[in-house]
């Protein structure tokens, strides 16, 4: 199970953020909150609240108790060689509605694969 000093690591360099950005959300430092992130400092109930708020993510997620975020969120990022899931995304909406439910039973039909 992660840490929640790497999760929020984790998180911030998923969106191209630097430590400065958040810890100016968190009205704190930056030398605070690369603290935070290195695990020499324990970070308060309070941050962890509006850090979930910050990236989108239960506090649960945070804690370590829940895994269900997937991923890095920044659709412009590099998802497999050249494309960014903004290609991806664009690709599946041009579809017409059967296409689209022939696409999530293959998706789903490699998860059961995997399984």
């Amino acid at each position: 199970m992660k840490e929640l000093h790497i999760i929020i690591r984790d998180l911030r360099e998923d969106r191209d953020l630097k430590q400065k950005t958040v810890a100016e959300y968190l009205g704190i430092s930056q030398q605070t909150y690369s603290n935070y992130e290195n695990g020499r400092r324990d970070i308060p109930l309070w941050a962890v609240l509006k850090l979930s708020e910050y990236y989108k993510v239960s506090t649960d997620y945070l804690l370590g108790t829940d895994t269900s975020y997937l991923g890095s969120s920044n659709l412009s990022r590099k998802y497999l060689g050249d494309v960014t899931m903004h290609d991806v995304l664009f690709r599946i909406q041009k579809l017409d509605n059967e296409k689209r439910r022939e696409l999530l039973q293959f998706i789903r039909f490699l998860g059961e694969k995997e399984s």
